[in-house]
């Protein structure tokens, strides 16, 4: 019997497939338990237009992502932060601050998007990166001056 799989399930496939499962197994197991539901015309039809749907909003997302990256690449931003004599800071700058200071310059970046091995600790200019998607990352300079 022709399934189609609402659900990942182990050692069949994954949500979205359509196989080709024993009678019993379809019937008695996975669309008993809502896993899957037999795949007729519909269904498949219905199907193939979710994922062209899904793949058309991942192409959507991609591209702006990119075009968020053109508009961030090479700028710079600016964080003021307290600091000693030696150039230590009081605290450390962390990748909220950046995102923070991205969105008042009009940039929407959340910032666990935002690359930081570790807290910025010392006054001066850093690369960072932020991963706007999967497949777009953008690269720009952070400057930490003292108040």
């Amino acid at each position: 019997m022709k399934i189609l799989l609402l659900t990942d399930v182990k050692g069949t496939g994954k949500k979205g497939e359509i196989k080709e499962v024993s009678d019993g197994y379809a019937q008695n197991y996975l669309i008993k338990t809502g896993k899957a539901k037999k795949a007729d015309n519909m269904t498949i039809s219905e199907n193939k237009s979710k994922e062209s749907a899904n793949a058309y909003h991942k192409e959507m997302e991609r591209q702006e992502a990119e075009r968020l990256g053109k508009k961030i690449k090479n700028s710079q931003i600016t964080i003021k932060i307290k600091c000693g004599e030696n150039g230590k800071t009081f605290g450390s700058v962390t990748s909220k601050e950046i995102s923070e200071e991205l969105k008042n310059l009009g940039y929407d970046v959340d910032k666990r998007k935002i690359e930081l091995k570790e807290p910025l600790k010392i006054i001066g200019t850093y690369d960072i990166t932020a991963k706007l998607h999967p497949e777009v990352s953008v690269g720009f300079k952070v400057n930490i001056i003292s108040e």
